[in-house]
């Protein structure tokens, strides 16, 4: 078959830009896959073959047109958007052409019912892929959505590239350290995992030698350290900025923590787990689908500092059960 995926991110690298280059290029060893993108950045980063266009709104007449074009030179069965604006111009495209538009979701919200989530998710959707039941079970919570529609395949990792990336040399910034990373907005809940990292500290005397790194880059940045120096914790929250590579970082952290408010299934989690870092993470998407409370990590409500801090406490006085 002939795939094409969509991607219209103006900048920056995560989730979805994660799961497309895996999926693509997997799909790229048996089909024919070509990837229509925004940002060179991200293009350079996928081994498939592309074509740049300029996304610039919804309906965009230069994309509309280059695309079904394109499909209809590629012979393209289905088209794999990524993204709200993607999944627009990705079903008028295969209203134009008869391809197939399968979406791709990665984050649980329900849908509203207003005219143009109805003209997405229905009158210009074949079909749904979601990375967790939980995001299955809300849409199914909309009436007017065909839930048939909808199938659940869960994120995957490279796990003998995750361990080549990893090796590189990191030293660890502190003796129990306590990491985090992800885009820098309000949505990944930063200032409620260092309020709780706070709390752990100033309710532990003894964990001096405690700390907390967070890696990524966004808007928020300013007033998260104005936050970690107002709670008197800064000499000990370090923000490591954009990596390219975070995984040397993430191996020499003792726990890994996704403090989102909303989320699919956070690609985070399943690279910590497999890097041996405790994970811990909000009830948020369907972490509880990968985690089993208390057993093979950790679960906590969002904004619950208190059930936060009394989670590293505990690990941090039993640093066997970290290591094991």
């Amino acid at each position: 078959m002939n795939f094409l995926f969509l991607n219209s991110a103006r900048r920056g690298w995560g989730g979805n830009e994660k799961w497309t280059k895996m999926a693509a290029e997997a799909l790229g060893a048996k089909h024919a896959v070509m990837l229509a993108y925004r940002d060179q950045a991200i293009g350079d980063r996928i081994d498939v073959e592309k074509v740049r266009l300029p996304f610039r709104w919804e309906f965009d007449s230069t994309t509309i047109s280059s695309l079904v074009r394109l499909v209809r030179q590629k012979n393209i069965d289905i088209l794999i958007p990524t993204k709200r604006k993607d999944y627009v111009i990705a079903g008028l495209v295969c209203r134009l052409t008869g391809a197939a538009n399968i979406l791709r979701l990665g984050i649980d919200r329900p849908l509203k019912n207003t005219l143009i989530q109805r003209l997405i998710f229905g009158t210009l959707t074949d079909g749904v892929i979601v990375n967790a039941d939980k995001i299955r079970q809300t849409l199914a919570r909309s009436s007017w959505f065909d839930t048939g529609k909808v199938r659940v395949i869960y994120n995957g990792i490279d796990r003998e590239r995750l361990e080549l990336d990893s090796g590189n040399p990191y030293e660890k910034p502190f003796p129990f350290t306590i990491g985090a990373a992800g885009a820098l907005i309000p949505r990944k809940g930063f200032d409620f995992l260092i309020r709780a990292f706070a709390r752990f500290t100033s309710g532990n005397q003894s964990a001096t030698d405690s700390g907390l790194v967070i890696a990524g880059a966004g808007p928020e940045r300013d007033s998260l350290e104005q936050l970690a120096a107002d709670l008197g914790v800064s000499a000990r929250v370090r923000f490591a900025g954009h990596l390219t590579n975070p995984y040397p970082m993430m191996r020499a952290c003792d726990l890994f923590v996704s403090a989102s408010q909303s989320e699919g299934l956070a690609n985070v989690l399943l690279e910590s787990m497999a890097l041996r870092c405790v994970p811990i993470s909000t009830l948020s998407g369907g972490a509880d689908e990968l985690i089993e409370d208390g057993k093979n990590g950790f679960l906590v409500h969002y904004g619950d500092e208190e059930q936060l801090a009394e989670i590293f406490d505990k690990l941090y006085r039993n640093r066997d059960q970290v290591e094991s």
